[in-house]
């Protein structure tokens, strides 16, 4: 059985720097390892292999190993030998900033040689609100692999670098046609060092990198020399200034609520059980489905979370962070995450999946899930319910939901969710687990299960490319006009498919081969009607505060609906008319003012002018807002 955790928190808990702390003169290396009876810090001149340069005897006061080195230590690297009784293990810091490769051993480095030119004056984003937002998530692998893209560094973090970058039409695709779209944030898949790809080899290898190893280290494989703990450091950092310079902001996804692995962790060999949650029979927890817990609630656990998300946020001057299971951790963690990333970056944004991926003994009360978020007030968490509710259960294939066939059965949810899932008077039903539209993440496609286009496509057997074009907009529209912090997966906006040779999809890609994964940058041309619409989208929901409302008192007193029959229904959202219609007939309404988007176009400048009698097909809405001048039409024929 472990030890006491609790009494070990109250008598060893350790405030001061910990890890590799270097200057020009000398580098202090701190461990904490309370359980250790004697520690050594091991130099090396590569980051695999090679020689031992030396063994350093560290010093203990109170669980605290310490010992300095003098001289430059700069591109050395280093490892941990701790016993503890008679066992003796070799390991990385748990604070290592960076690694060689593989990240078995950490690396020494003055974090201004890897600042590229311009760092120094660049800034993080400026948000105002969350709902002021728009999030494009996007892995990086994926990016730049596919044949279509005329990238230079595929796979690679300096991708992110290229201008001019084209697919086989000549159609503008990379971060240029990212900054054209309107979006307000980049939503990175995991880009810390991660287990289940190999940097040694330079062969294809594909993981969503949900499997974390070493949480302060960029991942290599993404880096130009994985060899080099510099060059990874520096070419994320470049990746993070090149969106800076657009205008984007760079979301890091962030795992903490487990590591890939239990016994041979960094985290067990530097104090056994300390760092994993246990049941009470002493065996590892295991909520996260991937083997183990982060146990948050310890002081030290704690510390180290928010220890890593502040090097993290300062070293590469990140825009927010978005946690996996973020059910899994403590509410306190996170608050007092939150209030420090907060000083760093008041524009900082945080979100999570508020759910644990199976049970934990970590109490209901302190959990970091949906139904918590009136305690945790500077998060938001993904909406499920707009998800399913939307396109159908994400664990059926073909369930259907409110733009795909259940549209009679799924009106009132609809309408609640249009209002971002907050109480509303004509609402009286429904889980209001928030009182924020700040607070909820809008969405219908992620990374997870299948893509938007591929549910539809399952769960509407017999439609036309047309009919699924029409049914994504509808979807889209939903995203964007309703209240709440608006998210989509990079290739949404152009059908995005993972398809499988047995004619299926693949629902779960997270280590399938690049030929599944990788964006095909060509359907952006083959669908750029469904990509302009999206960017109109966006350019509306930019353009009116109404559709980024950021309290429960002002969505009850701004909106009100009205029943149109079938399922349909129209919203009146502050100065704005927002008519929904998933039936298969056309709905006329009463409408005065300019169109800004229907079921073809969406423009921040109006489509035309309305007066009377105005229709929105079917499938389709309709957002009607303040007559503003000329309308497109206008405008075209004056050119």
């Amino acid at each position: 059985m472990y030890p006491d955790f609790n009494a070990i928190d109250e008598h060893y808990f350790y405030g001061g720097p910990l890890g590799a702390v270097w200057s020009k003169d000398k580098t202090t290396f701190r461990i904490w390892t309370p359980a250790a009876n004697e520690v050594t810090v091991n130099l090396y001149s590569e980051g695999s292999g090679g020689e031992c340069l030396g063994c350093y005897p560290m010093f203990c006061h109170k669980g605290l190993w310490e010992t300095t080195i003098l001289g430059d230590l700069s591109g050395k690297y280093y490892t941990y030998t701790v016993r503890i009784g008679y066992t003796e293990q070799e390991t990385i810091d748990i604070y290592a900033r960076s690694a060689g490769v593989n990240g078995i051993r950490g690396m020494i480095f003055d974090p201004v040689s890897t600042q590229p030119e311009g760092w120094a004056e660049s800034s993080p984003v400026k948000l105002e609100s969350y709902t002021d937002a728009v999030i494009y998530e996007l892995h990086v692998r994926d990016f730049s692999e596919d044949e279509s893209g005329s990238f230079r560094f595929r796979g690679k973090f300096k991708a992110f670098t290229e201008s001019g970058v084209t697919n086989t039409a000549g159609d503008t695709i990379g971060l240029d046609y990212i900054a054209s779209l309107g979006v307000t944030h980049i939503h990175l898949l995991p880009v810390f060092d991660y287990y289940t790809v190999d940097e040694s080899d330079s062969r294809p290898q594909f993981n969503w990198g949900y499997d974390p190893l070493n949480y302060n280290v960029p991942e290599g494989s993404y880096s130009t020399d994985p060899y080099d703990g510099a060059a990874r450091v520096r070419e994320f950092k470049e990746m993070v200034l090149a969106a800076h310079k657009k205008g984007i902001g760079i979301i890091m996804d962030v795992v903490y609520n487990h590591t890939y692995l239990t016994e041979d962790s960094s985290f067990t060999k530097t104090f056994p059980g300390y760092y994993y949650r246990q049941t009470h029979d002493g065996k590892y927890s295991n909520g996260s489905g991937c083997g183990n817990e982060f146990a948050s609630e310890r002081k030290m656990a704690s510390r180290y979370i928010i220890d890593s998300l502040c090097y993290l946020a300062e070293e590469y001057k990140l825009d927010g962070f978005r946690f996996d299971l973020m059910g899994l951790l403590d509410i306190d963690t996170l608050n007092e995450a939150a209030k420090r990333l907060k000083e760093i970056n008041p524009s900082m944004i945080l979100y999570g999946e508020g759910w644990t991926g199976g049970a934990s003994p970590l109490d209901e009360r302190r959990r970091a899930v949906k139904f918590n978020t009136s305690s945790m007030p500077d998060f938001a968490v993904f909406s499920d319910d707009f998800r399913d509710t939307v396109k159908g259960n994400v664990f059926s294939d073909d369930s259907k939901g409110y733009i795909n066939g259940a549209d009679r059965q799924l009106e009132w949810k609809m309408r609640s969710l249009v209002c971002g899932g907050i109480k509303h008077p004509q609402i009286n039903y429904g889980h209001f687990w928030t009182d924020s539209p700040c607070q909820v993440v809008n969405y219908v496609e992620a990374h997870d299960n299948l893509t938007f286009h591929d549910k539809l496509r399952l769960s509407m057997p017999n439609a036309s490319v047309d009919d699924i074009i029409r049914i994504d907009k509808l979807g889209a529209a939903l995203i964007f006009f309703s209240q709440g912090i608006p998210f989509i997966q990079a290739g949404q906006e152009f059908l995005r498919s993972k398809p499988l040779s047995n004619g299926s999809f693949d629902h779960n890609s997270y280590h399938s081969p690049d030929s599944i994964n990788s964006i095909k940058w060509d359907r952006l041309t083959d669908y750029k009607v469904l990509a302009d619409y999206y960017r109109g989208l966006i350019a509306v929901r930019r353009k009116f505060p109404d559709l980024r409302m950021t309290s429960g008192e002002q969505v009850r007193s701004s909106i009100s609906f009205t029943e149109l029959g079938g399922g349909a229904f129209s919203a009146k959202i502050g100065s704005l008319t927002l008519v929904v219609n998933p039936t298969w007939q056309d709905r006329e309404i009463d409408a005065e003012g300019a169109v800004y988007a229907d079921g073809e176009s969406a423009s921040d400048t109006p489509l035309r002018k309305c007066s009377g009698k105005e229709y929105c097909r079917s499938r389709s809405i309709l957002l009607i807002g303040p007559d503003e001048g000329p309308d497109k039409e206008t405008e075209e024929a004056q050119e």
